[in-house]
């Protein structure tokens, strides 16, 4: 049995020293170095770029090795290790989770990572690949973070062993942390942000660059809620609001679904968006417990038809026998297809976690970019400087160069030569270095023409610089202007549609949904909505129009019934009110929160377009319908109870329906107004009304290459108004940007069905047509294209007389 050895004696000079310290003491102040750690170095996002350490360090990495959009990709498992040995002192498996993340669509509403191969699916039902197979390379937006970051834009510190410098924050070109969001749990707290739209953070950024004390409801008319990678439907805009003023907020996000045919004799629930960070796997997971319970019925089958080609198609199969509408409803109840969000906006401002609302989050950013672009400027402006003075150095010389081709042959050593060079021509010792490190061939005649003009250059570039630089007015310019071009290029149209809680959740069955009045708008840019009971004016004028959009049609109608979508190919198309989005009680124009676009209610052929809404009450006197070329028609209101669409005009072959409008007694005037500036009325009861197979009949004799451009019908004791538009045929794609007039309606007196009409607008020098025409009942309100107010001229009582220029194109006229 070995002996055990006895230890080893402390050296003679050994003194002991014991330090009593209370482990009270001890486990606080080791706690919170371990938090701070936690909060500074892993969790929680810098309000300035809105990234991470581990995040911050993968993009800026990847911009160190050239990764850049034009180049290839290369393995995820090199930046990794480039990451991890030159930065960051932590697990390949953490640093990977970032890069992983940074790539995914759904996760990033704009990613910032170009990943090639598998980076994991929606809800992670499908894990990544393993670092060693996948591929990625900086996106065009993450070069756009990492901009002018060599131009001493941001501080650098040691790395965790310091053998190298790293970024504290990149100068970040656009307000990421908005943008993206960001998720992280730390150490007694823990952030939650959810993405939004680029375009609408740089509109309310530039707003706020403008007007620094603008408030949060001027900023929110910029950014009116978040805008999710996965779209989706988020319900209750009062939880936006609280998180965007305190910083903490609950919303609910709401799948979208549409009913289908999925099988010839059997319908189904097709979700094809999501809840953010909710996968398929999940639901299908939820729903089969729920049937394996009994709680939820009427379910045949679930399939997952997504695919990465054509995006998220969940198809839930009903049941005969049950109501796909009703069984949706349990589905949002019972199931992830529902899911709420809580915001929680913590950030580092400072080194110090705050919780900040919507406008403290765009100062940060925005006092960031003031700070990286008056760095920038400075460092630009030195090197400029230098460069200058280095150039004004060699065009001293070139004055005289043979003098200065003596004096440095006449000189013992390169020393004595830059000495007398210097005294000589009183030039400094960069100067004289320069200008002898310069070959001969370079001091020639046009070498001079070149560098006078490259003086000129510089000292423009340097005036520019420092007018930046002491201007206030001039930075908050330049900072404005880059983050419009930056939006400019990777803006994208919203996904996620924003609806009030008070707006009907689902498309619900007759038997859980009052069957109450409301009235369906369609708007001029082919938005559908629905409101609620608007028994007033009052109410109807605060939900007609939609960033300044207007409405060119609207029709009573209840929750439970149908309206008929009236097209230019003489079509009408049965749409059930239910399924349109319905406005919240609480909308303030200009904003119409969940109007949907047509195409998504009704299907349109190539080239159809939908003219105005019917509300397919047979009581009515019926629809009048005028032609492009001239034909016009009173339908009798006979409309199959049957049929989801159907023809109400038989039309020639080249011919379409230009207007369309339910009339309401009888007795209006119907309208037409050509494109050589004629405009016939006459009283709806000269023509008479027909069944739904008819052509028409003669509405307006037109002229040769004329055509009708408006059909209307305006009740002749109101007070009305005709606006036309005068340009040339040159100019059609201008939708009506010319010349306008706006005359009373009673200046043009009635003739005959069937007759030419009398001159509405005369033309000016190079006009030769008119692009735009509408007559209705008045005041009146005009929109471009894209929905942005227009402005119209003031009344002109002259009936033949010209218009007058219009500073936009005028392309809808509605009554306001």
């Amino acid at each position: 049995m070995a002996r055990r050895s006895s230890p080893t004696p402390p050296p003679e000079d050994f003194e002991e020293r014991i330090l009593d310290i209370d482990v009270v003491d001890e486990m606080q102040g080791s706690f919170l170095e371990y938090a701070y750690s936690v909060i500074y170095s892993r969790a929680l996002p810098d309000a300035r770029d809105g990234l991470k350490p581990v995040h911050r360090r993968v993009v800026y990495q990847a911009a160190q090795m050239g990764l850049r959009p034009d180049r290839g990709y290369v393995k995820s498992a090199r930046i990794v290790g480039d990451v991890m040995g030159r930065l960051h002192p932590h697990g390949d498996q953490s640093i990977y989770d970032a890069l992983v993340r940074l790539a995914q669509p759904f996760s990033m509403r704009l990613p910032l990572i170009d990943g090639h191969g598998n980076f994991g699916s929606l809800g992670n039902d499908d894990p990544p690949a393993a670092m060693r197979y996948t591929e990625s390379r900086l996106t065009a937006a993450a070069m756009s973070m990492v901009e002018s970051i060599d131009e001493e834009t941001v501080d650098f510190a040691p790395n965790y062993d310091g053998s190298e410098e790293e970024p504290q924050v990149l100068p970040s070109a656009f307000p990421n942390l908005l943008v993206n969001g960001t998720s992280g749990i730390a150490v007694g707290m823990a952030t939650n942000m959810p993405p939004h739209n680029l375009t609408e953070v740089v509109a309310a950024a530039r707003h706020l660059i403008r007007y620094p004390n603008a408030d949060l409801d001027a900023l929110m008319r910029h950014i009116p809620g978040p805008d999710l990678p996965t779209g989706g439907q988020i319900i209750g805009l009062g939880g936006i609001r609280d998180a965007y003023e305190t910083g903490r907020g609950t919303f609910k996000i709401r799948a979208k679904a549409v009913i289908e045919d999925v099988t010839p004799r059997r319908k189904g629930i097709v979700v094809t968006e999501l809840p953010f960070t909710v996968g398929p796997e999940k639901v299908i997971a939820k729903i089969r417990d729920l049937v394996n319970a009994k709680k939820l019925q009427g379910i045949a089958g679930v399939n997952d038809l997504t695919d990465r080609n054509h995006g998220l198609r969940l198809v839930i199969e009903v049941k005969n026998g049950f109501v796909p509408e009703a069984l949706l409803e349990q589905l949002y109840k019972l199931t992830p297809m529902e899911e709420s969000f809580g915001i929680n906006n913590v950030a580092l401002v400072d080194g110090q976690p705050l919780t900040l609302g919507l406008k403290e989050l765009l100062e940060v950013y925005v006092d960031h970019r003031f700070e990286v672009v008056r760095r920038r400027s400075d460092f630009r402006r030195r090197k400029r400087q230098d460069r200058l003075h280095l150039v004004e150095g060699l065009l001293v010389a070139l004055l005289d160069i043979d003098e200065v081709i003596a004096i440095i042959r006449a000189s013992d050593d390169a020393a004595q030569a830059k000495e007398r060079l210097m005294e000589r021509f009183s030039l400094s010792e960069t100067q004289t270095a320069y200008i002898l490190d310069t070959p001969l061939r370079r001091l020639t005649r046009y070498d001079r023409v070149e560098l006078e003009s490259e003086q000129q250059k510089l000292t423009a570039e340097i005036a520019e610089l420092t007018e930046i630089l002491e201007s206030d007015t001039v930075l908050r310019k330049v900072v404005s202007d880059e983050l419009a071009a930056v939006s400019k290029k990777f803006g994208t149209e919203r996904r996620t549609v924003l609806l009030d809680s008070d707006a009907v959740p689902v498309a619900a069955v007759p038997l859980e949904v009052a069957d109450d009045p409301c009235r369906v708008l369609l708007s001029s840019t082919g938005l559908l909505a629905r409101t609620p009971d608007l028994s007033t004016p009052e109410a109807d004028g605060e939900h007609r129009r939609a960033r300044h959009d207007v409405v060119v049609s609207a029709v009573p109608a209840t929750a439970r019934g149908h309206v008929g979508v009236v097209t230019s190919a003489g079509r009408v198309l049965r749409l059930p009110v239910i399924d349109l989005p319905q406005l919240p009680s609480s909308a303030q124009p200009p904003v119409l929160a969940g109007g949907a676009s047509v195409s998504e209610f009704v299907k349109l052929d190539a080239g159809e377009s939908a003219l105005a809404l019917t509300t397919l009450d047979e009581s009515s006197p019926g629809l009048a319908l005028g032609t492009e070329l001239g034909v016009v028609k009173r339908v009798v209101p006979d409309w199959p109870d049957n049929k989801d669409e159907f023809e109400v005009i038989a039309l020639k072959e080249g011919d379409r329906v230009v207007g369309a409008v339910e009339l309401r007694t009888g007795e209006e005037d119907l309208v037409f107004i050509t494109s050589d500036a004629q405009l016939l009325r006459y009283p709806a009861g000269q023509v008479r009304p027909q069944g739904r197979p008819a052509a028409g009949m003669a509405g307006i004799k037109l002229a040769d290459d004329a055509t009708v451009l408006s059909f209307t019908a305006v009740d002749p004791a109101a007070d009305a108004l005709v606006v036309t538009v005068a340009g040339t045929a040159d100019a059609l794609d201008g939708l009506g940007q010319g010349t306008a007039k706006a005359t009373p309606f009673d200046q043009y007196p009635r003739k005959g069905r069937a007759t030419g009409g009398v001159r509405c607008q005369r033309f000016l020098k190079g006009e030769d047509r008119l692009v735009f025409a509408w007559a209705g009942p008045a005041p009146a309100v005009a929109a471009t294209a894209n929905g942005s107010p227009a402005e119209l001229p003031g009344r002109d009582p002259r009936r033949d007389g010209s218009g007058v220029p219009v500073p936009k194109p005028i392309a809808a006229v509605a009554a306001q």
